[in-house]
């Protein structure tokens, strides 16, 4: 936008390079125009979503459209968002022209000369946690999508569209859409799980289920209502300003207006702590452990992201109470372990535990720890799992005290953890890839699936009693799996849909394995391949299966090394944060807030210039701010002397931060 010229909606092609510089000269305006990025919501769109469609709600006729010459003579059809980030129309080239012109924009045509390829600049080069050095982003490799779904071809029709790469958020949308995992609901924000991603869920739900009812931890599950009241809602002023904006309210039964007001839970600390006044009377009564496995409302404001970021979600929540403050300590750091196991050990995620600073510390607690995970794809952290000592402050709010073995009362110790189906999303976008979904063998619904090669000449019940025995060895190794066996797809139209679902295994048997006695074993991780006999096949599979979670986590554990990066000094930060990096600096203090405030309003400030822009949308999910992620509990050496990064006082750690969703 210049303002004096106007407002101009450009598109080119995705490895286009273009030279704002003479951009003004082929628009027909003054050379010296002052073109800056603007707000799309001028056009009535999001951020990821600005396409020439966005055209048509430009009523007033104040956006002209230019089009990259290429892009129109090309023979391959334009594809680019239909006014929403997670979903991607193909039309011909005339075609987009026609709709422009119908809804009165027709197009400038921009001849930038040559074509869009250019050679790639040099490789980045890997950096660990050592000190940081700029490195040049390489420019995304066009996508050939044009092949993807070539008529007559055998392959799922609905395929990936978009790249990983070269569009991350339109990626992950038609993952898990056409992976069957997500339906959207008719209110923005709330999701439909379909089978497939529930299915992932039960897993990681009985994984941890189980271990918090072992002992030494022996917690229980109960369940609380749903409705919290508005006073018991407000007992806790810090508490409820944290979450104030998010809360939704209940205002009527069928037309009559309630006498009060009834929240619904966005977290059940007010609705179970004045039962544990109720409950609790002696030390005897201590540790109090209850867990509940339901959902949650927060309404958001931000831009509502499926699993990330939505206003209904499924978690599990626990509380419990202690006696002393190294008890409730001690359930902290167990709970954080265990949400690290999820991740790493269930999911191959890896995480970086450690403790939150004062300013993202869970609202009303003690003290808050963390598990963050890396998404490569996008260069952003995410908070993967919390687990907070809330200390003594709602014990004194709720009326919660205990006689003490003197006789003495006493308020206990109190803690809160949870995680939730957001570790679904994060499982998605690191190990998922433009095929489709890529599921860790242990939350996989179906670890293996089999494919019967059948013919005219070896029909489906040549192979059956062969595949019955693949099957039982299967079972008997305790391994999930399905027989594909519809007769109105062909072999190839089955591999494609089971890679795109993501199973981990897929076993091929035809004729000639039946003869042999064995099967072919394919991983959908890396697409390797290999004969197996059928006898001892499930202990064969089951180690399998442990070597791809291996693979899997030292991939993904690669790419987030590979960005980890020490920086003490400003000057580094930000273009650190360019690179989509973690960011470790030497930090004067945790609790230092306000300096913490600074470090955000800076560094937004510092890539808003960089980019040209005035101002970003307060809604949105992945701000350009740099945040605290935590304080890690394995820090590395901090040599006497060293200064915080931001003030110049004396460090006294060292801090993560990153950009986050």
């Amino acid at each position: 936008k210049d303002k004096k010229a106007g407002t101009f909606l450009v598109t080119v092609a995705a490895d286009r390079h273009v030279d704002m510089k003479k951009l003004p000269t082929l628009l027909g305006i003054k050379a010296n125009a002052n073109l800056r990025l603007t707000d799309p919501s001028i056009l009535g769109v999001e951020k990821g979503a600005v396409s020439p469609y966005a055209a048509i709600n430009d009523a007033k006729g104040v956006v002209t459209v230019a089009l990259d010459s290429e892009l129109v003579n090309s023979a391959q059809n334009i594809n680019t968002h239909p006014l929403r980030s997670d979903r991607t129309v193909s039309a011909a080239p005339q075609d987009v022209v026609a709709f422009l012109e119908a809804v009165q924009h027709p197009p400038k045509i921009l001849d930038f000369g040559g074509t869009s390829s250019a050679p790639p600049p040099p490789p980045k080069a890997k950096v660990a946690a050592k000190p940081y050095k700029k490195q040049e982003k390489q420019q995304p490799k066009p996508q050939k999508t044009q092949s993807r779904n070539k008529k007559g071809s055998k392959e799922t029709l609905d395929r990936i569209v978009a790249s990983k790469t070269g569009d991350f958020a339109a990626w992950y949308g038609e993952v898990i859409t056409k992976s069957e995992m997500i339906e959207y609901g008719k209110i923005s924000g709330c999701y439909i799980l379909r089978p497939w991603s529930f299915g992932v869920w039960e897993q990681i739900q009985k994984a941890l289920d189980g271990w918090i009812k072992e002992e030494p931890l022996e917690v229980q599950n109960c369940y609380f209502p749903l409705f919290v009241t508005k006073g018991a809602l407000e007992a806790e002023e810090d508490h409820v300003e944290g979450f104030a904006p998010e809360v939704a309210w209940v205002t009527k039964s069928g037309e009559t207006d309630l006498a009060e007001p009834i929240a619904i839970r966005p977290t059940s600390e007010t609705i179970m702590y004045p039962e544990f006044a109720k409950w609790l009377r002696s030390h005897r009564d201590l540790p109090l452990k209850l867990n509940q496995w339901c959902s949650v409302v927060r309404w958001e404001f931000k831009y509502p992201t499926p699993f990330l970021r939505s206003r209904e979600f499924l978690w599990q929540e626990g509380h419990t109470a202690h006696y002393t403050l190294a008890e409730a300590d001690e359930m902290v750091y167990a709970i954080l372990e265990l949400y690290r196991r999820v991740y790493e050990e269930i999911l191959a995620v890896p995480v970086i535990p450690g403790t939150k600073t004062e300013a993202e510390k869970f609202a009303g607690g003690l003290r808050t720890t963390t598990v963050e995970a890396y998404i490569a794809g996008s260069g952003r952290a995410i908070q993967g799992a919390t687990s907070h000592n809330l200390g003594q402050n709602f014990g004194k709010i709720y009326n919660i005290a205990v006689e003490g073995e003197g006789g003495k009362k006493t308020i206990p110790w109190q803690t809160s953890w949870g995680l939730t189906t957001r570790s679904i999303g994060v499982m998605v976008m690191v190990h998922s890839d433009d095929q489709g979904l890529v599921l860790p063998p242990k939350v996989a619904p179906v670890q293996v699936v089999v494919v019967p090669i059948v013919s005219k000449t070896c029909p489906l019940s040549e192979l059956q009693s062969f595949i019955d025995q693949v099957k039982k060895e299967l079972k008997g190794a305790s391994i999930r799996c399905k027989v594909d066996d519809r007769g109105n797809q062909s072999p190839g139209w089955k591999y494609n849909h089971w890679e795109q679902k993501g199973v981990p295994l897929r076993l091929e048997v035809g004729p000639r394995d039946a003869a042999a006695g064995s099967v072919m074993v394919v991983r959908r991780v890396d697409g390797v391949k290999a004969s197996k006999p059928v006898a001892g096949l499930g202990s064969a599979i089951r180690n399998e299966l442990d070597d791809i979670h291996r693979v899997m986590f030292a991939k993904a554990s690669a790419a987030r090394d590979s960005k980890v990066v020490q920086v003490t000094s400003w000057s580094d930060f930000v273009p650190a944060l360019n690179d989509d990096c973690l960011v470790l600096t030497p930090w004067c203090s945790p609790k230092n807030q306000e300096a913490e405030d600074q470090v955000k309003e800076r560094s937004r400030e510092e890539s808003l210039a960089l980019l040209g822009l005035e101002a970003e949308d307060e809604r949105t999910a992945t701000s350009l701010a740099a945040k605290t992620l935590c304080v890690p509990h394995d820090q590395p050496p901090l040599p006497a002397g060293t200064k915080c990064f931001f003030t110049g006082e004396p460090a006294t750690c060292w801090c993560l931060w990153g950009r986050s969703y």
